[in-house]
């Protein structure tokens, strides 16, 4: 039996967004954890560690299924087939990424040793993979939207978060491997990538929220 379209879409707009509210509140309750210095990903290790892997596993799953309703909803066109491939991917990044947990690092959980582990370094690959996947996303839409006057704000939009995702990315591993080292302690690695995940993860459910609205008005004439 063939999903209706709308209920994918909405997992667009409603998996984003609860793991952002997740994580946020995870990150200023969790005891030893430092929003400003750790990783998003490290709430998946110590005491209370599952909720962060059920929230990847949730947004993984919810992102993978507004995948497949981008795909119907943007039809024909520019980066119809392959914005929906690439938010596929990334949200099987986050699926591996929850699967497997990151390893103790800059000083969370609070008094265990840093090791390096084979999961830890699967973590870390589909972490690699979900902030390269995401930006492509972004800009695959963002030439969608280019062509044509009418969504150009969001070609602007998306273009902008692909930008903002690469740049903190870059920025967060540089400055956590400072820290790490001790050339720069608590270093801001946590902050900036929240910055980048916030936009990113936003913009999803914008984009999302954006084709719902036109889903449930069918006699809206589509750019594309």
């Amino acid at each position: 039996m063939k999903v209706p379209s709308r209920p994918l879409l909405l997992a667009g707009v409603i998996g984003p967004l609860v793991f952002i509210a997740a994580f946020l509140i995870e990150g200023i309750t969790r005891p030893g954890y430092s929003a400003w210095r750790n990783f998003v990903s490290q709430l998946a290790t110590g005491d209370g560690g599952w909720m962060q892997v059920v929230n990847f596993l949730v947004c993984g799953t919810l992102v993978a299924g507004f995948a497949i309703g981008l795909r119907r909803a943007l039809g024909s066109g520019r980066a119809s087939i392959a914005a929906p491939i690439l938010l596929g991917l990334f949200a099987l990044a986050l699926i591996v990424a929850g699967l497997f947990a990151t390893d103790p690092a800059l000083g969370y959980p609070v008094g265990a040793p840093e090791v390096h582990t084979t999961h830890g370094m699967i973590h870390g690959l589909a972490g690699l993979a979900a902030f390269s996947l995401l930006p492509a996303a972004a800009f695959a839409m963002a030439w969608r939207f280019s062509g044509d006057p009418s969504t150009r704000r969001w070609a602007v939009y998306s273009a902008s978060i692909g930008v903002l995702l690469v740049v903190c990315f870059i920025a967060s591993t540089t400055v956590s491997a400072m820290d790490a080292s001790g050339v720069l302690p608590n270093a801001p690695t946590g902050f900036l990538q929240r910055v980048a995940i916030i936009g990113a993860w936003t913009w999803i459910a914008m984009v999302a929220l954006r084709e719902l609205r036109l889903d449930l008005q069918p006699d809206f004439s589509r750019p594309f």
